[in-house]
């Protein structure tokens, strides 16, 4: 027979947290990387008031230092120890922060993603090259259609999206609706025990403004993914009566939070369920 816990008498000290000297350098540098760009910041603003209007210039380059350099590195390193690192139905920004909701699960090939997506005039995005995003930048600015413009890279499962889709407004690549796809690692069950292939992130852009966590340019979405994520079902069935549809109701709890740009977002939870395995290849998909 096992020995009875033995009781915890009332005058013995509570356990001691252990410390070792990686966590305390860890700590160091985490303070450090925080007060230096706090720092940083302090004193590239100060010395810009004071050489007048060559300060636009030097202003300009600290917006950018900080922009996409220190708080960049700042937000990896809060959410390395505060984000978890497991499937909580959000994608994740390749600064760690927490992003657009996970609202479409489909069950099929890719191949047969892609063909259901076009038949439903959606055009697949460019990948993000200095050249694509340039592009899309001198679009914006003079308002020039550009309907493979690429999105930027959200990661789930520890990867960024396979693909992406997307559906120009009037012309005007600021506003458009898009859909990130991402496959399921092999084996992989939703909570509660359902198998999908893909998971997808569907979204609207509203405008183009800039990040309230990183000062980055970026597009701006509508609040509501919810009807995105219903845009995106009932185009794809209303051009394929192969495309079936099942929906987890409040597989998520509904929730207002914001996405790695500081965007509201806003869900009722539910997750469609979209069946692609009867949609037929055209030939020239299926060589």
């Amino acid at each position: 027979m096992s020995e009875p816990a033995r009781p915890v008498e009332a005058d013995e000290p509570p356990p001691r947290r252990a410390y070792s000297i990686g966590i305390a350098l860890d700590w160091f540098f985490f303070v450090f990387a925080g007060v230096a760009a706090i720092w940083l910041a302090y004193l590239s603003a100060s010395e810009t008031f004071r050489v007048g209007w060559w300060g636009v210039p030097f202003a300009l380059a600290f917006w950018v230092l900080l922009a996409y350099l220190v708080l960049p590195r700042l937000h990896r390193i809060l959410t390395t120890i505060y984000v978890p690192d497991y499937f909580i139905g959000r994608a994740r920004t390749s600064d760690g922060l927490l992003g657009d909701p996970v609202n479409l699960a489909f069950i099929g090939a890719g191949d047969q993603i892609e063909q259901a997506m076009r038949a439903a005039q959606w055009t697949k995005a460019d990948p993000v090259t200095m050249a694509t995003s340039w592009r899309i930048v001198t679009s914006t600015v003079t308002r020039k259609s550009y309907h493979e413009a690429p999105v930027s890279p959200l990661f789930l499962f520890g990867r960024q999206q396979n693909f992406a889709y997307q559906q120009e407004v009037d012309g005007n690549p600021a506003q458009r609706h898009h859909v990130r796809f991402w496959k399921c690692p092999d084996g992989w069950l939703l909570p509660g025990g359902r198998r999908v292939d893909w998971l997808a992130a569907g979204t609207f852009d509203t405008s183009v403004g800039l990040s309230l966590f990183t000062l980055q340019v970026t597009h701006r979405i509508d609040a509501n993914t919810d009807v995105e994520r219903d845009h995106i079902v009932r185009t794809v069935t209303d051009a394929d009566d192969r495309v079936s549809v099942d929906v987890i109701e409040d597989f998520a709890a509904g929730y207002h939070a914001r996405n790695g740009g500081g965007d509201t977002i806003r869900t009722d939870g539910d997750l469609p369920i979209v069946d692609v395995r009867g949609v037929e290849l055209s030939s020239a998909v299926s060589a």
